[in-house]
């Protein structure tokens, strides 16, 4: 079992021609890091030393090994992933670099599966050019579900200012009302519960929960899907013990701040929780996959093609990714202890919950 510095934190280099290896070697020129983790990299050394030198970054060096068990205290580590032929073309979407991409995931989930590294950071990918027959997911995401066996699991992310769950991800918006239905909203209110506790220390969580339509529905005048399905789904997880409360409007919620007085939310889909996210927590965002088996995190933000080279990219979001994956570690650690010798069973009465948060419709009628 690792603790402290030696819990090993293996990263995926994403898109070789994006800003992946600037805000991972940014992020690593702290020296603290070392006193955290072991950073393993899997990736390319020669790909590290391109941009690096095309950074001008001289002070930092990566160890090659050929295998995670080979790391050690106070370094931080690469392994070579992928074809040492591989051309870097910096601000360009190229087959080769989603194929480098697909390489290093697939060599750290690996390592993940059989206990070499602890948790998982991954750089961004192009969620195109990483097609191909071995990866024919929308995103990270889906792919680290199926890979770790994972049914029911959401994309949350997450910042000092909030937590915001989406019901739908990576899905045309044509799509998406078609595609709720009771038990999916109840299944990611569950697992967004059960995440809050064991991997955020959240005794009792509370959770908002928005609408799908303008105004929440407004009674059904503006669409049904409030009173069909996503109102089941929130009194299904109150009788459970959830303190989950809603349907929201999302514009007076986020108008009013009232998201401060909970520890998650619950979008119906992607933009309409990750605009408001992103306004609030764009630097220092991290994406974080709730319901896995294992720990995995991602900054908030893409490839980037167009900082690519020019070493104007910020570290923050990956640098809070890393911090989330080793706090989650510990927790997790914390939870199973906890869960073994439990002093005392909390019981949640969701008939005495406070409910008294009021959310104007956001629009003058």
């Amino acid at each position: 079992m690792a603790y402290n510095n030696t819990i090993k934190v293996g990263i995926s280099h994403g898109d070789v021609n994006g800003i992946g290896y600037e805000v991972i070697m940014k992020t690593l020129l702290d020296p603290r890091i070392l006193e955290m983790c072991t950073p393993i990299i899997y990736g390319s050394p020669k790909v590290a030393a391109y941009h690096r030198k095309a950074l001008n970054i001289n002070n930092l060096s990566f160890n090659h090994i050929r295998a995670a068990k080979d790391a050690h205290y106070k370094k931080a580590y690469i392994i070579n992933c992928i074809n040492d032929d591989l051309r870097v073309e910096l601000g360009k979407s190229t087959r080769e670099a989603g194929e480098s991409s697909f390489m290093a995931l697939e060599r750290a989930c690996s390592d993940l599966q059989h206990s070499d590294i602890d948790v998982l950071i991954t750089a961004p990918i192009n969620k195109d050019n990483i097609q191909s027959e071995k990866f024919n997911f929308p995103g990270h995401t889906e792919f680290l579900a199926e890979k770790f066996n994972a049914e029911d699991y959401a994309m949350l992310m997450v910042s000092e200012t909030m937590k915001m769950g989406v019901v739908t991800t990576h899905l045309p918006i044509s799509k998406v009302a078609e595609s709720l239905n009771k038990e999916i909203i109840l299944s990611k209110i569950r697992i967004i519960a059960k995440s809050l506790q064991q991997d955020f220390s959240i005794t009792k969580p509370k959770i908002a929960v928005f609408g799908l339509n303008p105004h929440a529905g407004d009674n059904g005048l503006l669409g049904n899907e409030e009173k069909n399905i996503i109102i089941p789904a929130i009194e299904q997880a109150k009788k459970e013990g959830i303190i989950a409360l809603g349907p929201y409007p999302a514009d007076g919620f986020f108008g009013s701040e009232d998201y401060r007085k909970f520890d998650a939310i619950l979008a119906m889909y992607h933009d309409q929780g990750l605009i408001p996210f992103k306004l609030a927590s764009f630097e220092r965002g991290v994406n974080y996959t709730a319901g896995l088996p294992i720990i995995r995190t991602s900054p908030s933000h893409g490839t980037a093609y167009n900082l690519a080279g020019e070493d104007v990219a910020s570290p923050e979001s990956f640098r809070q990714a890393l911090y989330l994956a080793i706090d989650i570690f510990k927790n997790r650690e914390i939870y199973k202890e906890i869960s073994k010798n439990p002093l005392r069973k909390y019981e949640v009465n969701p008939n005495q919950v406070d409910e008294s948060v009021d959310i104007e419709a956001g629009e003058n009628q």
